[in-house]
């Protein structure tokens, strides 16, 4: 399954930290035992063949299965007790500014399940729970893939900012017209954040290259931490500037007739849940009264 995952007898043997020729004879013993090849060499590159893809697949399902049956099992007598693996991804705003109280206060209660926490942008979540790297991700609004089952978690806004010390925080309001002219820091391609404010400004007939955009930063505290020392307006999530706003370190900017909301949505492949996921998607809605 490493090497399946990895394309890769190397990487599956750091990932699984053992020998590559251990990694390698352990394939061989497969490819003997089923009497077909499982991957196509080629140099150092390897692809699966179709019977490989076919054993992949069906050890994933069964993967699935004995991690569902450990928890299920294991919780019947005593839920602190409770076993199994919790494979969640999340965009950059829920993994620093929402998840952790979720996340201890899942721990507290299932203290011997483990969790793993991919914290990247929304399409690149989508994409680890396509290839089957999360079992469960957090992710600002929703496509239109057929194989993604979408839930409704929490909404929350986006602010225009800017240091207090830019020329911009001398005034507090703006016609949005005005915004064409300001310098702008933005988000990497792929935010869910700047897909928000694309959609919202695209409502108001604007589009993002006629903003002035002098910067693109990836991660919400490397554009925060770039705004404080800018000149330049930035759009961050509103939970994430709450600190800054209320010492005075940054400024609300606020633009007539506009304004950003963007709704964060729990996501898992079509069809597929487990207990550990129904109950952590139960504990987060309540933390957050939704």
């Amino acid at each position: 399954m490493a090497v399946a995952q990895h394309k890769s007898f190397s990487k599956a043997s750091q990932a699984m930290y053992i020998s590559q020729p251990a990694i390698s004879k352990h394939i061989k013993s497969l490819e003997e035992y089923y009497k077909t090849k499982l991957f196509d060499r080629k140099g150092i590159q390897i692809e699966l063949t179709a019977a490989g893809k076919l054993l992949y697949e069906r050890l994933l399902e069964m993967k699935k299965l004995q991690e569902q049956a450990e928890f299920e099992i294991s919780t019947i007598n005593d839920r602190q007790q409770a076993k199994g693996m919790l494979k969640l991804g999340a965009s950059t705003t829920v993994a620093l500014y929402i998840l952790p109280k979720v996340l201890s206060a899942f721990n507290q209660l299932y203290p011997q399940t483990e969790i793993s926490l991919l914290n990247r942008n929304s399409e690149i979540v989508l994409d680890a729970l396509l290839n089957e790297e999360i079992n469960l991700g957090i992710i600002e609004g929703r496509s239109k893939l057929t194989q993604v089952d979408y839930q409704p978690f929490l909404s929350d806004n986006v602010l225009a900012v800017c240091s207090r010390k830019s020329p911009l925080a001398k005034r507090k309001t703006y016609q949005l017209s005005e915004i064409t002219h300001m310098p702008v820091a933005i988000r990497e391609r792929g935010s869910g954040t700047l897909a928000a404010l694309k959609y919202s400004l695209e409502k108001k007939k604007i589009k993002l290259s006629d903003l002035d955009i002098r910067v693109r930063l990836g991660g919400t505290e490397a554009l925060k931490n770039f705004l404080l020392e800018s000149d330049s307006l930035g759009f961050l999530p509103e939970r994430s500037v709450h600190r800054e706003l209320s010492n005075g370190e940054l400024s609300e900017i606020y633009f007539e007739g506009f304004s950003i909301q963007r709704n964060f949505y729990f996501i898992q492949r079509k069809g597929e849940t487990s207990e550990l996921n129904k109950n952590f998607i139960g504990l987060a809605k309540k933390i957050y009264n939704f």
